[in-house]
């Protein structure tokens, strides 16, 4: 008959991602023609917990390269734009959202603009992401324990005595 013995440890309690699109606005110091180009890098963000909920807050840098004076010249805009992204993770097996949870947010998608115009002299953009969180916390797993001892197998040397003379023997053309 088995016995069951009862393992603490920490395991993914919890999991989502959440995909989101936003849209946002650049000013431009010129009045722009044309948009060449539109990329989103720096993107950093944490997560916490926050009335049972966790609460993401990240940042990303938008570069918007452009044309003006009649697509005579071009320019690059840089702004940064913060956000904010509330998850209600669903927790398994009972598990609740503690101080001892630990939130690990990942990125999925890294920010991404698919869509870009100028309307009124701005560059209106939608800019998609995708994150994911996993909450780690404690859980209890149990385990079978089985009572039979499992005892190590005995070797006997049969060469018990025996000495190697050959040593002393050198031979001396040997790298010849």
């Amino acid at each position: 008959m088995a016995s069951y013995k009862e393992i603490v440890t920490k395991a993914v309690v919890g999991k989502a991602k959440k995909n989101s699109v936003s849209k946002f606005s650049v000013k431009t110091e010129e009045v722009p023609d044309t948009v060449l180009g539109c990329w989103v890098i720096n993107h950093n963000f944490e997560g916490h917990k926050e009335n049972g909920v966790v609460n993401i807050n990240g940042a990303f840098d938008v570069n918007v390269w452009y044309s003006y004076n009649n697509d005579t010249k071009t320019a690059v805009s840089t702004k940064r734009f913060n956000y904010n992204d509330k998850m209600n993770v669903h927790l398994k097996d009972g598990a609740s959202l503690n101080d001892a949870s630990e939130i690990i947010v990942r990125s999925l998608n890294q920010p991404t603009v698919t869509d870009v115009n100028i309307k009124d002299g701005e560059v209106n953009m939608t800019i998609e992401k995708e994150l994911g969180v996993e909450i780690v916390g404690s859980t209890m797993l149990k385990v079978s324990v089985e009572e039979d001892t499992d005892d190590y197998e005995v070797i006997e040397d049969t060469d018990e005595g025996t000495v190697n003379n050959s040593i002393d023997e050198v031979n001396e053309d040997y790298l010849n």
